[in-house]
């Protein structure tokens, strides 16, 4: 019975996942009023700031609506004033203060409802990034809910695939992962996010890993291969010619123990490499039986010979 000792090693796993590349944030800047663009400060391509101006609509009749919101409110005051002085004099009742109070408080919703609206006619930015086409032409009717502009925040660029149920549970949110885009960028980042419950269909886990893209070479939507190295393990390097099965049906090797008696491991193959793979679930050091091993069954005592390394003639 030929026998090969077999002592576990260090085994530093790469999980490989595939998916694509997705932008931090994407937002359509929409129009909150209605009217016809006649300004448009920024361009396709351009970065933007949070705050900076895309779009400005005509303003019509807004800035004369503010005025006259201005003086009504001007008028309002100078009405309250006056109550609530013949008031305190007893000159006027006290349902006529409260009527003038209601006028004033009126006015000023009127004022700072056109001077929401004149605001409206200004389109800006609400995160930074780059500005996606197409945008709203000078000219162009914009209704209310009408896009002026799309704002793609790629910095950081979000790497997203899915993970098997089985391989799961070895990754944890900030794990470094390196990330390989079909266009040729190669980026580094860490994992950000693991999804609690996993997709019904696939039974897969969405995680996303998180690369820093400041000057947003790295483009949104790229085909992505993702490398996660896993935490360090002790497995067996074996080859597959020794893999026997039990009585149940169970995957495993043959191996005796210190008094030559043959005793059954059942194992769990871990990944495979060009020379062998490496399995889980032997003790620290195992005397496997490397040839005849379907021969004999558990409890047999048997006379081992051990391997000798071949010398080339």
């Amino acid at each position: 019975m030929q026998v090969k000792r077999l002592a576990a090693e260090d085994r530093q796993a790469i999980l490989e996942v595939r998916g694509r590349t997705e932008a931090e944030a994407k937002v359509a800047v929409r129009a909150s009023t209605s009217d016809d663009v006649v300004e448009r400060p920024a361009r396709e391509g351009a970065r933007v700031e949070a705050g900076d101006v895309l779009c400005v609509l005509d303003k019509g009749t807004r800035e004369a609506s503010v005025l006259e919101a201005k003086a009504a409110l001007a008028q309002a005051e100078l009405d309250h004033a006056a109550a609530t002085q013949l008031n305190t004099k007893g000159f006027t009742a006290q349902t006529r203060v409260a009527a003038v109070q209601a006028q004033l408080d009126a006015a000023k919703a009127r004022l700072e409802e056109a001077e929401l609206e004149l605001q409206r006619t200004v389109i800006r930015a609400p995160i930074g990034g780059l500005i996606e086409s197409p945008m709203a032409e000078i000219g162009a009717q914009l209704d209310k809910g009408g896009i002026c502009a799309t704002v793609v925040d790629a910095d950081p660029l979000i790497a997203i695939g899915q993970v098997s149920e089985l391989s799961i549970s070895k990754i944890s949110t900030g794990m470094p992962a390196e990330v390989a885009l079909v266009t040729g960028e190669n980026l580094e980042g860490e994992v950000r996010y693991i999804s609690p419950s996993a997709d019904p269909d696939t039974r897969t886990f969405r995680i996303e890993v998180a690369l820093p893209n400041p000057e947003g070479k790295a483009r949104d939507g790229v085909t992505a291969v993702t490398r996660i190295p896993l935490p360090v393990e002790r497995a067996h390097k074996i080859s597959p010619a020794i893999l026997t099965l039990n009585d149940a049906g169970q995957v495993g090797i043959r191996a005796i123990d210190e008094n030559n008696t043959t005793v059954f491991y059942p194992i769990q193959v871990l990944g495979g490499e060009q020379d062998g793979m490496w399995v889980g679930g032997l003790p620290e050091e195992v005397t496997a039986i490397t040839v005849g091993q379907e021969y004999v069954s558990d409890g047999q005592i048997v006379e081992p010979v051990y391997e000798t390394a071949e010398v080339d003639q």
